[in-house]
Order: C-alpha cells, then sequence, then structure tokens
C-alpha cells in the first residue's frame, strides 16, 4: 500500500511536458468557455458569456459582453469575481434593462438589473435560500423563477428530541439522484410582480403543495417553462407520477395567470412519454413542445408537438420525419418551426414549417450548430458554433442558410499559437452488412509514413451521437495532440442514422453494437500508419461498460483499456442504480422477471467473462456516482486485480458520473495519459 501510494504521489507532483504548440489538459482548462448569445430588444447587440477557470483556485467564474451583430469588437459588461447567469435584456419604464441571476452583496442568488448605460446595479429579489432559472415576462411586468421548496420531513423533525440523529428513513425510491440525496425539497416555479420601484412583489408559488419539480430532474433548465407573449399565462413542464424512477410521464401544464385563482390545465394527458420544452408562438396562438411517443424510453424519437391554443388540438408537426428534434424556436412569424437534430455525426439546424410541413436543412458542415436567438425581421440567425477541434464561438448566418460570419472569437489567440489535427469521416462495413459512420482524429504533423497508437473511442449513453462536440473530459484534440489517432464510430444505438439504427442497442447490449466497433477497430488497425501491437480502448458509462465488455470478448485487439464510471455487474447495476425505467427498457426490466431476460443478462454482463482478462485497465469511478454506482468500478478493478491483470483504479471521493471540478479534470487526464504511456504508446514516443 505505502509503495503504491509514493507512486502516485511522485505521478503527480510531476507536472506533464508538453510542446508548446500542442494542447495540453492544462491549456484546455484556460480555454473561455462561451454561453449565451441572445440579441437586445432592437435586435443590434449580441449577449454572451465567457466563463473562465483558474487551475489554482479549483474555479472559475463569468462575466458578460455584448458585440454588435454587424460585428466589430466586443464590449465587456462585468468583470471581476462573481459570476452572472440566466442574462436576459427587458424593457421597464426605465428604458432597456439586463435581468441577471448574481451573488454581488447577497448571501444567494437574486435577481438584478444592470443599467448598461451607467453600469448601475439594482437587487430585484431577496429571497431566503436563493433563486434559479429567471424568465422575464415579455410585457417586462413580471418575473418568474424556481426555488426550492421544504415539504417532506426529517429525523429530526419527526424525533425532535433526538436533533442530533443522522439517519433516513426511506420509503420509496428515488432517494438518491445522479449525484445527490433527496433533500426534502422541491423545484417549484414562482410568479412575482415588478413593483414601480423597480423591485418584486410577493413570489407566487404555481405549485403550491405540489410534490414534484420544475425544471424535471436532473438536467433540464429554464426551457422547462415559458411565458405566453401576452404575459396572462405561463406554461410549465413537471413529471407527477406515482412511480418515478420506472416513469417517463412528464407534462405541460398551462397556469393562467389573470385571475386570482390561477388555473392550471394539463395538455398532456393520456401522453406516456417524456413531454417537454414547451415554447408559444410569437402571435400566442400555438404553442411548439417535444414529446417521445413510447413510455419509459428515455431515447425515443423526440417529436415537434404543436398546440392550437384557441381550439386545444394537438399535432405533430415532425410526423414522417425519421429523426428526432430538439430545441424548437418559433420564427418571428409564427409560421415555422426551427429545430436541432442530430445528422450523420454531426449536429444541424432545420426549418419546419407549419402551412405544409416542409423541411429545410439550414446549416451545413463539419460542425455541431445551436440556434441561440433570430432577429426580430427573421432574417438572421445568432448560432454557436462547435467542432471536435474547438470550442464554442457565436456566429450570425442567414435564416435562409448560407456563410455563417464569426462574431465571438474568445480562444483565437490560444488556436493561432497551436498544430491542429485533422478529422476526416469514415464509412466502414459491419458484420451484417450495414456502413458504420465514424470520426477519425489524426495528431497534428500527421505523417502516413511512420507508426502511431491508436484509440477506440467507446460512446457512452447508450443513446448518444458522436457529434462534433468538443468535451472537457473526452477530448479528441487532445487526445490526438499527445500523439495517438483517434477512430470514434457511430455505432449501433447512436442517433443521426435513422430510428432503426438508433433503436438496435436496447435488449442487445454485448451484441451487434459491440460488432459495430470491433469492424471499426478492424479497419483501422489495417492501415500501415496504425501500429495494431499498441491500441487502446477507451470510454465512460456505456463506453465504461464497452470497455469491460472488451477485457473479455475482444481477444487480443486491445493493449491496454480504460474505463470511467463503467457497467460492469448488470445484475448489480439493477438493484443500486436510480432511474429504473431506463434498466427496465434496455435491459428488458429486471433479471428476475423471466428465464428469458435472465439469460440475456447472462449473456451481456461483463463480469461473465473475466475468467479471460489479462489487458492492462485503468478504473475511473466517482463515490457520487447514483446512475452507474461506485461498486461497479470496484467489483471490476477487484476483478482484476485477483486474476493478476495489470490494473490501477483512480477514484474520486466528491465526484459523480461526470468530473466537475478543474483540478480534479487535469488530474483525471494526467492519470489518464500516464497510463496510456505506459501501456499503449510505444518507446520513443
Amino acid at each position: 500500500m505505502r509503495r503504491w501510494y509514493s507512486c502516485l504521489v511522485a505521478l503527480l507532483l510531476v507536472l506533464p511536458v508538453a510542446a508548446q504548440n500542442r494542447m495540453s489538459p492544462e491549456l484546455l482548462w484556460k480555454l473561455g468557455r462561451v454561453g449565451g448569445g441572445t440579441l437586445d430588444p432592437p435586435g443590434k447587440n449580441v449577449l454572451f458569456s465567457v466563463r473562465r477557470y483558474v487551475l489554482a483556485d479549483d474555479g472559475g467564474d463569468s462575466d458578460l459582453w455584448t458585440v454588435p451583430l454587424a460585428g466589430g469588437p466586443a464590449t465587456p459588461l462585468t468583470s471581476g469575481k462573481g459570476s452572472e447567469g440566466a442574462a436576459q435584456w427587458a424593457k421597464t419604464p426605465d428604458g432597456t434593462r439586463l435581468y441577471v441571476l448574481a451573488r454581488r452583496t447577497a448571501a444567494s442568488s437574486q435577481v438584478w438589473t444592470l443599467n448598461p448605460e451607467t453600469g448601475t446595479w439594482k437587487q430585484i429579489t431577496d429571497i431566503e435560500g436563493g433563486i434559479a432559472n429567471l424568465k422575464v415576462s415579455p410585457t417586462g411586468d413580471h418575473i418568474a423563477f424556481t426555488r426550492d421548496v421544504k415539504l417532506d420531513a426529517t429525523v429530526n423533525d419527526l424525533y425532535k428530541d433526538l436533533p442530533k440523529a443522522d439517519a433516513r428513513i426511506i420509503d420509496d425510491l428515488m432517494y438518491r439522484h445522479w449525484d445527490g440525496w433527496h433533500d426534502y425539497k422541491y423545484t417549484h416555479l414562482h410568479v412575482a410582480a415588478i413593483k414601480a420601484d423597480g423591485s418584486a412583489g410577493v413570489a407566487v408559488d404555481l405549485m403550491q403543495g405540489m410534490k414534484v419539480d420544475c425544471p424535471v430532474p436532473p438536467f433540464a433548465g429554464s426551457e422547462q417553462f415559458n411565458w405566453a407573449p401576452d404575459g396572462k399565462a405561463i406554461a410549465w413542464t413537471a413529471k407527477n407520477v406515482s412511480n418515478w424512477s420506472q416513469s417517463t410521464d412528464s407534462d405541460v401544464y398551462v397556469t393562467d395567470l389573470t385571475g386570482d385563482d390561477r388555473k392550471t390545465r394539463n395538455l398532456t394527458v393520456g401522453m406516456p412519454g417524456y413531454d417537454v420544452e414547451p415554447n408559444w408562438s410569437p402571435d400566442g396562438r400555438h404553442m411548439a413542445f417535444h414529446s417521445m411517443k413510447r413510455a419509459g424510453f428515455e431515447s425515443d424519437r423526440n417529436r415537434v408537438m404543436i398546440w392550437d391554443r384557441k381550439t386545444g388540438a394537438i399535432w405533430d408537426l415532425s410526423h414522417g420525419l425519421d429523426r428526432t428534434c430538439h430545441a424548437a424556436t418559433w420564427a418571428p412569424d409564427s409560421a415555422s418551426v426551427y429545430v436541432e437534430s442530430e445528422h450523420r455525426g454531426t449536429n444541424q439546424i432545420f426549418n419546419l414549417k407549419l402551412a405544409d410541413r416542409t423541411i429545410r436543412q439550414v446549416t451545413a458542415g463539419q460542425y455541431n450548430w445551436n440556434l441561440r436567438d433570430i432577429t426580430p425581421d427573421g432574417s438572421t440567425l445568432v448560432v454557436g458554433r462547435q467542432s471536435m477541434v474547438r470550442p464554442w464561438e457565436i456566429f450570425a448566418m442567414p435564416a435562409e442558410g448560407g456563410k455563417a460570419r464569426r462574431l465571438t472569437d474568445v480562444n483565437g489567440d490560444v488556436y493561432a499559437k497551436l498544430d491542429l489535427p485533422t478529422v476526416k469521416e469514415r464509412w466502414v462495413d459491419s458484420t451484417d452488412g450495414k456502413k458504420i459512420h465514424c470520426w477519425v482524429i489524426y495528431p497534428p504533423k500527421f505523417d502516413a509514413g511512420r507508426q502511431y497508437p491508436m484509440l477506440t473511442y467507446f460512446q457512452g449513453g447508450p443513446q448518444g451521437q458522436i457529434g462534433q462536440w468538443f468535451s472537457y473530459r473526452w477530448n479528441f484534440h487532445l487526445m490526438a495532440a499527445q500523439g495517438y489517432v483517434v477512430v470514434a464510430p457511430n455505432r449501433r444505438g447512436l442517433p443521426g442514422f435513422g430510428r432503426a439504427w438508433n433503436d438496435q442497442i436496447s435488449g442487445d447490449w454485448g451484441g451487434q453494437a459491440m460488432q459495430d466497433i470491433l469492424s471499426a477497430h478492424d479497419s483501422m488497425a489495417k492501415e500501415s500508419y496504425v501500429d495494431a501491437k499498441r491500441c487502446g480502448g477507451v470510454g465512460a458509462s456505456f463506453g465504461g461498460y464497452t470497455a469491460y465488455w472488451m477485457m473479455g470478448n475482444g481477444g487480443d485487439r486491445f493493449s491496454t483499456m480504460i474505463a470511467h464510471c463503467g457497467v460492469f455487474n448488470l445484475e448489480s447495476m439493477y438493484g443500486a442504480t436510480e432511474e429504473l425505467f431506463f434498466v427496465n427498457w434496455d435491459l428488458g426490466g429486471p433479471y428476475w422477471k423471466s428465464p428469458e431476460v435472465q439469460k440475456d443478462y447472462d449473456r451481456f454482463s461483463p463480469h461473465k467473462f473475466v475468467k479471460g482478462w489479462k489487458t492492462p485497465l485503468l478504473v475511473i469511478h466517482g463515490q457520487k456516482d447514483f446512475r452507474v454506482p461506485v461498486t461497479q468500478g470496484m467489483e471490476a478493478f477487484t476483478a482484476a486485480r485477483v486474476n493478476g491483470v495489470t490494473s490501477r483504479f483512480l477514484y474520486f471521493p466528491e465526484e459523480g458520473h461526470w468530473i466537475q471540478r478543474p483540478q480534479n479534470g487535469v488530474l483525471w487526464h494526467r492519470v489518464f495519459f500516464n497510463w496510456l504511456g505506459r501501456t499503449c504508446k510505444p518507446a520513443g514516443q
């Protein structure tokens, strides 16, 4: 134990030596992270945020900027310590103001306004415990936000004579979720009027007494509620079911704010899948929202549904489209809806017309695109663009499509000095005759006349496209900069290639998806520039499952494996995870459900194949990962050590399914590349 600890300390004390013109873990955390991209009321200036981290402080903060839509230098609105969030413009009797969530002099996050002309701040709310998810009404006379409301009793509430008792009394599932224990509170949507002096009046809980959350946890935000254009109603999303852990049945509600009784109605009764993200048309006639048809399937096709406010009819604007849609946004004329969708290894923006349901692709190219705002006349889109090589920046482009014009270049100075990798598409034949789309990332200054070690990337999800995203963990740019060729196959189960391709993973975890990955790996390993004896397999979540699966079923293809938060034992996973609808759908239910289900557990669980393990294995896991509990990683590490496999366990006691803190993120990459250097990279590289 002492020898292992000493080796780890030595590793952490030695900073990695990286070429100054190559991406490094430390440089990755120095990049500015661009968010936002909303227009001011006249549509002349774009508001955006830049978040920067300071590694020594193990933290960071965000500042607000504006840049002219017509082009020109960006101007900072805020600076210094302290982050501002949920920033949005609003017209007030005193002129245009910027509403933001910030702490500033308050002890918790409150609503403030900023006068852009004078730089003067004014605190609008003073609510105990703070608030989140701010939305200003289109009329500027109300605000909506969420705050946590305590509705459940702790053991200390129940037994007041035992104030130091430290325990939980648990009567149902969902007592913990992703990375946190139930805190006896529920997030409720509130509204408050803006008074004549500019401060907020008494906040009204629109969900009083309801033991449900808006937004629906764990990842939703302010996109889950929206004001009607006239400010007289608000639509919101909640999951009000008795079997939360086994259901995906969320609903869209509308609350009428014109009367004192504030009547609420459920628009999506009888629709058993996820119904989310209500968004009113500018003319107030319709509402768009996303809906999944099949109950219990969290990765079903996301449809665009239209609700007619006059007739109450609901219809599917995306009917007949063999694709999933996200982030439905109305055009200013209310005649069409923009959506984002996975498309052959990228995310593109499409336009759907209400009148004839025609679809038009607006963006193109080897990028992931994201719609941020639209000018009032509908002629120009403000969009975000990222790739595997560069993180998000903000652009403007014609609404009809065409060339995008850069508005921000937050990381331009860094990239001007970097040697960049090359990203290419590759199509590979699968074992069942289909074609597999792959991204191949080549090191900077790639030389086809030499040999490189290769990493085969195993995607998680299991339903989540390998698009042109720039990850701060699984960063292909960084991997290639360290001298690796990376192949990332969009195997069976990943969206962007039709529903049949997406759905095939369910109930077949160790089947065709694994064969797709092996086909991609084998095709690349035949290239003369790949050293087939130095190939690693890396991935997280379902990608970690894939690593464990390949340990016992991948033959001698891999010289090393890295599994982050991977599923190792399907039976113990079922008994310890939290959102049971996921495993019920993808694994067919609990292992005791039937002999047929038990058979699938047995043939697809990596722990059944550990007898043949011999590949060096790095296990990474966080204690607060409740989706794939930490014992999955511990079981895998124990199996490796008992079998005499060269292995290491990187354990994070305060992290969950993802690594969030900056220093932990850099440590993650240092151990990651140190392991690859020991087990994959040839001597002299």
